[in-house]
């Protein structure tokens, strides 16, 4: 499947990060903070989430991906993980659709606020790669839940991150 299909309008490429887009997408995410913070979700990422160093960490994984537009600039980042979150050990409230099977998981997507779509992009690539997705995000992020819910992810319960908040978890399994 290729990238150049209509759904993926805005986005030409999604490619890994290299180390010489790391302005460009601590850049994007200051965007998204401030972009967070006008729509009434002023606590998911706070003033200074995600750190440089650990936007570092997911380059040299190969976890950071940029998505560029048809000029070719980065215009939305993300993070895209294969195998166990342990932030997904345990689930309130649900359960999920396939415990004990192999799963991805999306973390940390930013728009540059120049394109309309990224946040779509970003997951339907997911979704090709892998047909197992999961994707939690804050009780405020109206965005990102109209993202997930448009893309037929279904809530799955409440997970708590590393701080211990608590995060709407979600799941779409296109496993046949």
């Amino acid at each position: 499947m290729s990238l150049n299909e209509d759904r993926f309008k805005v986005i030409r490429r999604i490619r890994p990060t290299e180390e010489a887009d790391l302005s460009r997408v601590m850049e994007m995410y200051a965007i998204a903070r401030a972009y967070m913070r006008q729509t009434g979700n002023a606590s998911q990422w706070g003033t200074d989430y995600p750190p440089e160093s650990l936007i570092r960490e997911e380059i040299a994984a190969g976890h950071s991906f940029v998505c560029e537009n048809d000029a070719g600039k980065p215009v939305g980042t993300f993070c895209f993980i294969i195998g166990e979150d342990p932030t997904y050990h345990e689930i309130f409230g649900g359960e999920w659709l396939d415990e004990g099977e192999e799963y991805g998981t999306v973390h940390r997507i930013a728009s540059s606020g120049e394109e309309k779509g990224v946040g779509e992009a970003c997951i339907r690539w997911c979704l090709v790669r892998h047909p197992n997705i999961r994707v939690d995000t804050h009780r405020d992020n109206r965005a990102m839940q109209h993202i997930i819910e448009k893309l037929g992810f279904s809530y799955r319960g409440i997970i708590h991150v590393e701080d211990g908040s608590e995060r709407l978890a979600y799941q779409k399994s296109t496993k046949g």
